[in-house]
């Protein structure tokens, strides 16, 4: 499950460099360069986890996390500082701060905190205050397509949305916007004023998943000293929203199975049935037939499931919409990010049609905030695009090359070789930009090889 990070810091160069590490890992990142910001974007975007620094202009780190904390006690936040203000560092620690980092830290230090801190975000029942904003935020209408499949999926899942009790099952790849759908779901419910709890059970180990999700009782183990509601009973009323359900074990299925079949659920070291109304929705990105045949799940929970099953496709099967929802990304993240951009060059928009995002939707964000951030303000062009998504287009058209005689793209047929390879050669200096260094390099031939090709090219 992707998390948003707020990272708060008054030094452009590391709020852009933990920015850029931060989406590069799949995070939704939102950054401020003040305590003053911080607070503002906290109270409208409601982030996962916030990255703060101790020192800023105006109101400092500290009492940033002070005000947070008061506004959701739940907020994690992981604090930074330099090493001469460690003490400062342990008054945070006081005040709430889940952890800190002593800068510089590596990014692999800071993943490895954001990864410990997410174990308690896979617990932390989600929510929204503000309804209504949640709704515009998860609002079908919003969901951009113009793909078949896509939008007889959408219309499905509007239809079961508005079913007060029916399980709902989410198939796709990783990537494809599965929590984003589950959301949409609860929002446009009958439920949508009522909790929606999510839990990611592929994030916590057997023991843990068991406990956080029917509760314990005094003593069920060692250090359980008081009674704690799980996540099943805190949903009541709402949503809850298991995520890579394919991860769960079979004795949890079993567990699971009651809830659906009944409505019941004991706690952990208890006796007493506990009866719930919630509407399940459950996603997975794994091939739960196939599980079932090999007795990795339920038969019985997976029918139980599969009631209203929902087929996200991927975005490689959906080259329709791989521009719009580009231009979309690039208009929502163009003040984020403080940018004017106003669409991409032709060759730009070709390799970002022929390129199959194996990472799907949650691919193509990050490719378009990282070329974001470093391309100049106007159309994007291709140069700008990550290397991977140029050299894929060179390597499909080399890859097409059978014999002598073969047919383009575009449709027009080779009659020899040497037009192929005069084709391949504008192909690539498109995709770069007409930049000649770049197309040399990709064609393996030296820039003055190339210079002489193409005075040959112009003169013939």
């Amino acid at each position: 499950m992707p998390y948003s990070v707020l990272v708060v810091d008054d030094e452009e160069l590391t709020l852009r460099t933990v920015s850029r590490g931060l989406r590069e890992e799949g995070y939704e990142v939102f950054t401020a360069g003040s305590g003053e910001d911080a607070l503002r974007v906290f109270a409208g975007e409601n982030p996962d986890l916030v990255l703060l620094d101790i020192v800023l202009p105006g109101i400092d780190g500290v009492e940033v996390l002070r005000r947070m904390r008061a506004a959701n006690p739940a907020a994690i936040v992981l604090m930074m500082s330099a090493y001469h203000m460690v003490d400062r560092a342990v008054d945070a620690m006081k005040a709430g701060a889940y952890d800190y980092l002593v800068k510089p830290f590596h990014l692999a230090d800071l993943m490895t905190t954001l990864r410990r801190a997410s174990e308690m975000l896979a617990l932390r029942v989600r929510v929204r205050g503000d309804v209504e904003r949640a709704k515009g935020r998860y609002d079908f209408g919003r969901v951009v397509t113009e793909n078949p499949a896509m939008r007889g999926m959408l219309e499905m899942a509007k239809k079961a949305a508005e079913s007060d009790h029916t399980t709902i099952l989410i198939l796709g790849e990783s990537g494809t916007g599965k929590g984003v759908l589950a959301r949409a779901i609860h929002y446009a419910s009958p439920r949508a004023q009522m909790p929606l709890v999510e839990l990611n059970c592929a994030a916590l180990p057997e023991n843990l998943l068991e406990s956080e999700l029917f509760g314990f009782e005094p003593g069920a183990f060692t250090d359980a000293r008081r009674r704690k509601e799980g996540l099943v009973e805190r949903a009541h009323g709402g949503t809850l929203f298991l995520d890579e359900i394919g991860n769960m074990s079979t004795a949890m299925q079993a567990k699971l199975l009651r809830v659906l079949e009944d409505g019941t659920f004991t706690r952990l070291g208890g006796t007493r049935s506990i009866t719930v109304n919630v509407r399940l929705v459950a996603a997975t990105n794994t091939e739960l037939k196939e599980a079932v045949s090999k007795g990795q799940f339920r038969e019985d929970l997976y029918y139980r499931l599969n009631v209203v099953p929902l087929v996200i496709p991927p975005l490689r099967t959906r080259k329709e919409d791989i521009l719009p929802l580009a231009l979309e990304m690039v208009r929502h993240l163009n003040p984020e990010l403080h940018k004017s951009f106003t669409g991409f060059s032709p060759a730009a928009a070709e390799l970002l049609q022929n390129y199959p995002w194996p990472g799907n939707i949650r691919e193509l964000k990050n490719v378009i905030e990282r070329t974001m951030i470093l391309a100049p303000d106007g159309d994007i062009d291709a140069m700008y695009l990550p290397e991977e998504i140029r050299e894929h287009r060179a390597a499909e058209l080399e890859e097409s090359v059978v014999s002598g005689y073969e047919v383009s793209p575009t449709g027009h047929q080779f009659v020899s070789l040497r037009e192929y390879e005069d084709e391949y050669i504008r192909e690539v200096l498109a995709a770069t930009g007409n930049n000649k260094t770049q197309a040399a390099r990709m064609l393996g031939i030296h820039p003055t090889s190339l210079l002489r090709r193409l005075k040959k090219l112009t003169t013939e």
